[in-house]
């Protein structure tokens, strides 16, 4: 009688604190070759840290490791940093891109393991005149490109990338690697747009059929029910729930993730417009051209009501991110912008922010945090810089300082108001979860006062739990303050839940602009429109 193989990975008894705030308790898991796991849970559940765990990262070694067994094949591991874990086959996407702006994207997916050629100094003077081999490289870079199905250009330069496109060459990197035997998948789909995170999914099932195993985290739970062959659902550092994927439903496992019943559901209910057909326009935006690459904006002209919430939808690629993102000055734009009546010149962020502007960025690392800075700094530097808030003055104005009390005061307000999950307003925004990390972003902007407020893709990263918790602060700040918020969005329910009014945006121009309480299927329509 043969022995019964042991699972690819088993995980025993995994615990794990923080400077005596206890993050994990016992969590059991195992996982067989070729098995895709969605581990799912709300912000600071536990997920992330681990997969840290799981994946060796240095700062679980700088904070004293942790309790329990790791086991590969049967056979116990202890990884100490991501190298060992990469040499046994494990790889993992992180939530937060760890690219080189500076390189191309085929240079990102082969970093580390470049194919070099010899060539006559290194004949003679050893390998370390051995010169890249650039065939083997654009061959590598396709070949892993291929194995996603989504078409990607590797030879742009990752500073020049949307964000989704990074998260592309991010995923890429990976499945280059020949050894790769357990990929873990921290929120790859945040970034991602429908037909986006579907060409993912089909790239999961692919690597599953090779033999290839996942850990897939996300907060698209309908992504779990439909890749996954178990659910893992963690809450407060526990593993609360095992089940196989086509035992459960979005519905169940919400409840499992929260402890309570959430309306997390694709139904969401269009909210009734609150702003009268009749409103004075306060942004005018006419043939208006940004040239961000993967989002082109080729000719969109657009009018937004005094103190509406206006959406803007549509397909990935076809240039919606691309609206905010020029307007605000981060990409060359072309085309007229007015607000009251008054022309905002394009391509000055500092023009905008002197306008009464603000911007939520899609890409929040990158543009919207000091991530060494704390919670307070984050929250107020902006308002401090642009508008000499929080500042106290001496000597007749001579002199000015910081009002540590104003900044405290409105810090905790925006950590109690979202419901931001840290150890106090002093804590630095790089400890935070991504979701959390979203909601500093947020209240950065809330306290600028803006009169105008762009947020892009306001909950990626965010779980079910929180989502309703942002949206309701936006329309609550809208209603409240008469702000005029342009949000984009690649949800489509999150708009009709939120919004007055959505346009969407096809082939780089403005489709068509309906009211919330349309039909999903004239969206739709809509979408379909001159794509590109």
């Amino acid at each position: 009688m043969s022995e019964q193989k042991a699972p690819l990975l088993q995980m025993r008894n995994i615990k794990k604190d923080f400077f005596g705030n206890q993050v994990l308790t016992d969590i059991n898991l195992e996982l067989e070759a070729g098995q895709v796991l969605g581990l799912v849970g709300e912000n600071g559940a536990g997920k992330s840290t681990l997969m840290k765990i799981l994946f060796g990262a240095t700062d679980i070694t700088a904070t004293g490791g942790y309790g329990g067994d790791i086991l590969l094949d049967g056979e116990k591991v202890s990884f100490s940093s991501p190298f060992d874990a990469i040499a046994a086959g494990i790889g993992m996407v992180h939530q937060e891109f760890s690219l080189i702006p500076g390189f191309e994207a085929e240079e990102n997916i082969v970093l580390n393991r470049e194919p070099k050629k010899k060539n006559l100094l290194s004949e003679i003077f050893g390998e370390r005149l051995d010169t890249l081999d650039r065939k083997a490289m654009d061959e590598t870079a396709v070949k892993a490109i291929e194995k996603m199905g989504v078409n990607i250009d590797r030879h742009m330069v990752i500073s020049s990338m949307p964000v989704g496109h990074k998260q592309f060459t991010e995923i890429a990197r990976e499945l280059s690697k020949d050894q790769l035997r357990l990929l873990i998948l921290d929120e790859p789909t945040a970034v991602l747009t429908e037909r986006e995170a579907e060409a993912l999914l089909d790239s999961i099932r692919g690597m599953s059929a090779r033999g290839i195993s996942v850990i897939f985290i996300t907060h698209r739970l309908q992504e779990i029910l439909s890749v996954c062959d178990t659910v893992a659902v963690m809450r407060d550092g526990v593993l609360v729930e095992k089940v196989p994927a086509k035992q459960t439903s979005v519905q169940e496992i919400t409840h499992w993730m929260v402890g309570r019943n959430v309306d997390g559901g694709k139904k969401a209910a269009a909210v009734q417009q609150t702003v009268n057909d009749n409103a004075k326009t306060a942004l005018k935006i006419e043939k208006l051209w940004v040239d961000m690459p993967g989002e082109t904006v080729r000719n969109v002209s657009l009018e937004v009501k005094e103190g509406e919430i206006l959406g803007i939808g549509g397909l990935a690629g076809q240039g919606k991110l691309g609206i905010p993102n020029g307007i605000m000055g981060l990409y060359e734009a072309g085309g007229r912008v007015e607000f009251e009546g008054q022309e905002i010149p394009l391509n000055s962020p500092r023009k905008c922010l002197d306008s009464s502007f603000a911007f939520v960025s899609e890409d929040r690392r990158g543009v919207g945090l000091l991530l060494d800075e704390s919670l307070e700094w984050n929250v107020a530097f902006p308002a401090m810089q642009i508008q000499n808030k929080f500042l106290k003055s001496y000597l007749g104005g001579l002199i000015k300082w910081r009002d540590d009390d104003a900044i405290r005061s409105v810090t905790e307000k925006y950590i109690d108001e979202l419901k931001i999950k840290c150890t106090g307003s002093k804590q630095n925004a790089r400890e935070l979860s991504g979701g959390n990390q979203q909601k500093i972003c947020l209240a950065k902007a809330f306290a600028l006062e803006p009169r105008v407020l762009f947020v892009s893709e306001p909950t990626r990263g965010i779980d079910v739990g929180a989502k309703a918790l942002v949206l309701d602060a936006l329309k609550k700040f809208n209603r409240e303050n008469g702000v005029t918020v342009v949000m984009v969005s690649s949800e489509l329910e999150e708009l009709r839940s939120t919004c007055d009014r959505i346009a969407i945006v096809s082939g780089g121009r403005i489709s068509g602009i309906l009211p919330a309480s349309s039909s999903v299927e004239d969206f739709g329509e809509l979408m379909l429109n001159n794509v590109i």
